[in-house]
């Protein structure tokens, strides 16, 4: 297990610098200098813009900002916000907290409501609630995210008042439930699908019938039989989708108001800061590579006939 660990973790570098460096190496190829659009509609010197370019590291080849980048990036330094001076660690982790809690109360709504619907319609497949989950879920893949926000807007703030269009800087737990199940419906959908064809297919498996045969109690056979194996699926999608959700939320972000990364990307992309942009999405990179492996040493837990070499 430590031999397999270790093995991911180097097999992580080279996805890691590869992520990184396409990033940055598009950001560099967008048109437009982000000195000078910091200056506005000001009259600004050209010599005063290439001795801040020149200070930012921005005149140099895109190769040797990005090494530069990477150095100071072990070393815990993101660079700085050329709009606003400030160290983009900073900047990011003012934004960061409530992205993360938007994401995990998304994913918190996806784990519980999907694998719940799923078991309900594959314990009775082809029956009135499996035909149902299968509308309700087509219904939620089929829609953009964007549509649902806005629909889900008028409907339950506009129209029955019972919650908040926008989210206020307190960033209240209440705020968030609307935004989070918006977030999440996609998501929900998936796991919902898999679960449900999964646990049919386990179902008719011999082992079940075995179990059924040895007169074990319903609960245990579904609970403990029926679930493990069911699971090994549906844990492999949750484990990349958490980084799917922080990433979703730029969208969801704009529509619902929230000053999380999603508006600081948006800020970031229009003003042509690379450095910002790079720095948040290797965050979500991470949180990729780091939830993949997490999946991969859940699956001897879910399943012991799977051996780590």
């Amino acid at each position: 297990m430590g031999r397999y660990v270790a093995r991911r973790l180097l097999q992580m570098i080279p996805v890691f610098i590869g992520s990184t460096l396409l990033i940055f190496a598009m950001m560099y190829a967008l048109p437009g200098d982000p000195v000078r659009a910091l200056a506005g509609e000001q009259n600004v010197d050209q010599a005063q813009i290439d001795a801040m370019r020149h200070e930012l590291g921005l005149d140099k080849p895109l190769l040797m900002q990005y090494l530069i980048y990477l150095g100071n990036l072990f070393q815990g330094d993101f660079g700085t916000q050329i709009a606003s001076q400030r160290p983009i660690a900073e900047v990011i982790a003012e934004a960061y907290p409530v992205t993360i809690q938007l994401t995990m109360f998304a994913f918190t709504f996806t784990v519980v409501a999907g694998i719940t619907l799923g078991v309900i319609a594959g314990l009775k497949p082809e029956s009135l609630r499996d035909r149902g989950l299968l509308i309700l879920t087509l219904l939620l893949i089929s829609v953009p995210s964007f549509v649902l926000g806005r629909l889900s807007q008028y409907l339950f703030s506009f129209e029955l008042g019972i919650l908040e269009a926008n989210v206020s800087l307190e960033e209240n737990w209440n705020e968030l439930l609307l935004p989070a199940s918006v977030l999440a419906a996609l998501s929900l959908a998936y796991v919902a699908r898999l679960t449900r064809t999964s646990i049919a297919e386990n179902l008719r498996s011999d082992y079940i019938r075995t179990a059924v045969a040895k007169g074990l109690p319903r609960r245990r056979i579904v609970g403990v039989h029926l679930m493990r194996n069911s699971m090994i699926p549906v844990v492999t999608f949750l484990g990349t989708d958490l980084g799917t959700l922080m990433a979703g939320a730029v969208v969801t972000e704009g529509i619902f108001n929230i000053h999380g990364v999603g508006s600081l990307i948006f800020e970031a992309l229009r003003r042509r800061e690379g450095a910002t942009v790079v720095g948040i999405v290797t965050l979500i990179v991470l949180v990729y590579l780091i939830c993949s492996l997490l999946v991969d040493l859940l699956y001897a837990v879910l399943d012991p006939r799977i051996r780590y070499a």
